[in-house]
């Protein structure tokens, strides 16, 4: 069974019991005000396997899928299939501490989900294949193209900060997913910049 298929098990299985307990659901989610000795520190992690309703979970999770299994392909590759599970709970932990700074004295904040790590799986695709095509609703897209608008869209929104999504996890999950490939995958930079002069339709 892929790391990937195992991840989203155990994600919709944390997902739907979260759904039927508040205390659960309390215990895991991102909650700055409550974090304030290490015995709490878990909710970096534990944040990214509940989800706030079926809709949230069946999107993180049907990207997190189509992705993961190119990237799984990918690392297997190069020789370090270990790499993907340490990629996607390092990325949710990663895009959890901006958040998690910004919002430490703000008692009514709270966050969940697992886009930060599925946005650190994409952005590690796109590494890997940048000209690849993704469909944004209906509309093709390179994914180096899609990346840029991505990451200028989230900035911008978390900037707003008028909705309640939680945009500068996006951000960073995504900067954290590229730039983890590279530094254990650096050789592959070269081919990154290669496929980036020589673009493929």
């Amino acid at each position: 069974m892929s790391f990937t298929l195992i991840i989203v098990i155990v994600t919709v299985l944390v997902s739907l019991g979260a759904f039927n307990n508040a205390t659960l659901m309390d215990k895991l989610l991102l909650w700055p005000r409550r974090m304030d000795s290490p015995s709490e520190y878990h909710r970096f992690l534990t944040s990214g396997f509940i989800h706030a309703d079926y809709m949230h979970l069946f999107f993180n999770m049907f990207t997190l899928y189509m992705f993961g299994t190119h990237v799984e392909t990918f690392f297997a590759m190069i020789g370090k299939p270990y790499l993907f599970p340490v990629l996607y709970l390092a990325g949710i932990i990663a895009s959890s501490l901006p958040p998690y700074a910004k919002h430490k004295n703000d008692s009514y904040y709270r966050a969940l989900g697992a886009s930060g790590g599925v946005a650190s799986v994409l952005f590690s695709a796109i590494y890997f294949a940048p000209w690849t095509k993704i469909i944004l609703i209906i509309i093709p897209m390179p994914g180096i193209i899609f990346a840029i608008a991505y990451l200028a869209y989230s900035a911008y929104m978390d900037k707003k900060g008028n909705d309640n999504i939680g945009h500068g996890a996006h951000f960073w999950g995504a900067v954290f997913g590229f730039v983890f490939t590279f530094l254990f995958d650096p050789t592959h930079g070269r081919i990154f910049l290669e496929q980036i002069m020589n673009p493929t339709f």
